[in-house]
């Protein structure tokens, strides 16, 4: 992970001595329209900024980037117009400028120092942009390539204005957190394994000052983590569970954290089709977002409580590898029937929400790329969010607000009797493929304790990006869902 430099200027952008200086434009009805923040560098062209942006093409759609040599008025050397698409209110929204900062930032690959106007519209949508579309993993490439952009300055009014100062600041430190979790999910299988998994997680943990916990196979067979050996057993790759706390200054409420860290996904013993299937080493996205969040609120410090609980394993078909019809006793007791080895991570989670709800926290967030059926159902940019209807409609409104955009979804109640078992408490799934992602919803409200507030955030398709990079959207792991989680946490230390 290499992060550009952020820093503030207030100098004029006609005057900014860079190699390259950003704009915006925006979608207008002739053409190429510019947005505010770009009125030096137009008065540098003559008031002919717009006609030049178009006689070369530019329509100011979003994620169209148009580079041109900036000309005798400037002392950049290079133009980069970056199109925010169609404004239909009076400014573009926070995702616009979010979105054609990260697309900027992708075009200034292999530049050592840029400036960026965008700040003019929101400053920080500007600065996660940047820093999103900087993002760059080659750690297994051969050959180096162009380094991400180095250092941007970010034009702002007064440079040493304290709300500009925080703004940079946390937006910096939210994109470094989504940018941790591009890591860990790009990082392959036979690297990011539940032993080194749990190692990354607790070295990322004790240096952000976090209290660290690791259980190993023996520890967990102790306690009676029955869904994590289980879905571990096949594996000779044994499983960990990874706990990680945070107490801030004045904490007034606990939060309770759970992610998904299947490190591979092969489905077990109901194996998965072989097309696509590199793409399972993303099956530990949920653990992912939940680690990076972590040391964004050491970080930020926020004034809460917030414990994270990680279960790891790797889901593997072999002599040893848990089948269907076996039954599982899970930690707390309960037991379920597997029917489908691959709805492996419900069973995880299972027991990683039950020992988070022996901490009494006032919510629980949990996050996994938990089903198919949420690609079916939204699609592979729109996360799912299910829980008890408030808080749920609660965490899909912040997560909009951010960018990510979830969208809230009900547990059908009439699909709780599919889950019925002939042998156990509950089975891990329903006998048919009907409403597979209410079910699974379903199946981890069981776990749920009586009366706390929780929200399950599927990011099945969101969280790994297996198309061409968009925006501030890079190959690979996308880092979905650590902004909603962030900006939860934010909001329940701001009002409860």
């Amino acid at each position: 992970m290499s992060t550009p430099k952020l820093a503030l200027t207030d100098t004029s952008a006609a005057k900014l001595t860079v190699e390259a200086l950003v704009i915006g434009t925006a979608a207008g009805a002739d053409g190429p329209e510019l947005t505010a923040g770009s009125e030096q560098v137009a008065a540098a062209f003559g008031g002919d900024l717009a006609k030049v942006l178009a006689t070369l093409g530019a329509t100011g759609k979003a994620d169209e980037v148009v580079k041109l040599p900036a000309g005798d008025g400037l002392r950049a050397e290079v133009l980069v117009a970056t199109g925010l698409g169609k404004v239909t209110g009076e400014a573009p929204t926070a995702e616009q400028v979010r979105r054609a900062s990260g697309a900027a930032a992708r075009a200034l690959s292999g530049v050592s120092h840029a400036a960026t106007t965008l700040s003019a519209l929101d400053l920080s949508a500007t600065v996660q942009g940047t820093v999103l579309g900087a993002y760059s993993f080659r750690q297994y490439k051969s050959e180096p390539g162009d380094d991400p952009v180095a250092k941007v300055d970010v034009l702002v009014p007064d440079a040493k204005d304290e709300a500009a100062k925080h703004a940079l600041k946390g937006a910096t430190a939210i994109g470094e957190a989504v940018t941790t979790a591009r890591d860990l999910i790009n990082t392959p299988p036979n690297d990011l394994f539940p032993a080194s998994f749990a190692e990354r997680a607790a070295e990322l943990g004790r240096a952000a000052g976090l209290e660290v916990e690791v259980l190993d196979e023996a520890a967990l067979r102790k306690a009676g983590y029955g869904g994590v050996l289980g879905v571990g057993g096949g594996s000779t790759r044994p499983p960990r569970l990874v706990r990680l706390k945070h107490k801030g200054p004045k904490a007034a409420k606990k939060v309770a954290l759970v992610g998904k860290g299947v490190t591979f996904d092969t489905g077990g013993i109901s194996l998965k089709p072989a097309a696509t299937m590199d793409e399972m080493t993303s099956d530990m996205s949920g653990a992912a977002a939940v680690i990076a969040t972590m040391t964004l609120v050491s970080k930020l410090n926020y004034p809460l409580e917030v414990t994270a609980t990680v279960p790891m394993v790797e889901n593997m078909p072999s002599g040893s590898a848990y089948r269907p019809g076996d039954v599982l006793t899970m930690y707390g007791g309960k037991t379920v029937e597997v029917l489908n080895t691959d709805a492996e991570g419900r069973l995880i989670l299972a027991d990683a929400i039950t020992r988070a709800a022996e901490d009494e926290p006032d919510y629980l967030v949990e996050t996994s790329t938990l089903t198919g059926a949420q690609v079916v159902a939204l699609g592979k940019r729109t996360p799912a969010v299910m829980g008890s209807e408030e808080f749920r409609d609660r965490v899909a409104r912040l997560s909009q607000a951010t960018g990510e955009g979830a969208w809230p979804m009900p547990l059908a109640e009439e699909l709780r009797a599919d889950l019925d078992s002939k042998l156990a408490d509950i089975a891990n799934v329903p006998g048919h493929r009907w409403g597979g992602m209410l079910a699974a919803g379903l199946f981890l409200q069981e776990f749920v304790a009586d009366e706390l507030p929780w929200a399950h955030i599927d990011v099945a398709g969101p969280a790994y990006n297996s198309s061409a990079p968009w925006g501030y959207t890079a190959k690979g792991g996308t880092g979905v869902p650590v902004r909603t989680i962030a900006a939860v946490l934010a909001d329940i230390a701001d009002n409860g």
